[in-house]
């Protein structure tokens, strides 16, 4: 008789950092480096990554409307987003086994809206357990840039429309409150995050974050037998 062998769980990494911090680069990267090693993974985003999150997405960042957006409003939009995706793609993908990579997750909320936005830190952590249930990283690197740095970064983005994003614009001091928050946050929690020096060239920035990956997880980040993935994105 013969029997299935059961799938391991797949594993979670998150990237985060302030605007300008170079944190899509690096999810573009390690993805790269994973479809390089052959290793199945699936490449999603916050907010967004389904059909629903989109939409709340555009409202978020881009929408005329969102320029009256209250702070509250922001927190619950951005929850429900990540229920979606939590459920409808996440979740599901780690029961198969694969790597998922988010660019963001629910620690941007816990800085974002907690820290930079001053809603209550206990509201906000009550909100994220219950979007997320018992979906949390593995592991997850923030990328540390000073605010003056970030800032010049956001000036040299080449953008293909439109003007910068809502939380683009925020003001120094908002930007601050993030890039101290994400710090505080390394500091509680060393076992799941690994805090990334992000002024260095994306290329250094990329090596350690791929040498602390495999060091942390050499079981799961080795090359697959083939050397062709099959990468999905959700994004």
């Amino acid at each position: 008789m013969f029997h299935n062998r059961p799938v391991s769980r797949g594993l979670f990494i998150t990237l985060e950092g302030s605007e300008g911090c170079g944190k899509s680069t690096q999810v573009t990267r390690l993805a790269a480096r994973l479809q390089r090693e052959g290793l199945q993974f699936l490449l999603t985003r916050e907010p967004g990554g389904t059909p629903i999150g989109e939409k709340i997405r555009h409202l978020l960042q881009f929408a005329p409307e969102s320029a009256a957006m209250r702070p509250e409003t922001e927190l619950l939009l951005f929850e429900a987003s990540r229920s979606q995706l939590v459920r409808e793609v996440i979740e599901p993908a780690l029961a198969r086994g694969e790597l998922v990579i988010s660019d963001r997750f629910f620690d941007s909320t816990t800085v974002y809206q907690g820290a930079a936005r001053k809603l209550r830190p206990n509201m906000v952590e009550r909100l994220n357990a219950f979007a997320v249930g018992t979906c949390r990283p593995d592991i997850t690197f923030i990328l540390d840039i000073d605010v003056a740095t970030a800032c010049a970064r956001l000036l040299r983005r080449v953008r293909p429309v439109g003007a910068p994003d809502r939380m683009e614009q925020e003001a120094p001091e908002f930007y601050e409150r993030v890039s101290a928050a994400y710090r505080e946050l390394a500091a509680r929690e060393t076992e799941r995050v690994q805090l990334i020096d992000g002024s260095r060239s994306a290329d250094e920035v990329e090596g350690e974050i791929w040498q602390r990956l495999r060091a942390r997880f050499p079981d799961r980040v080795n090359s697959a037998p083939s050397a062709i993935s099959n990468q999905k994105s959700a994004v």
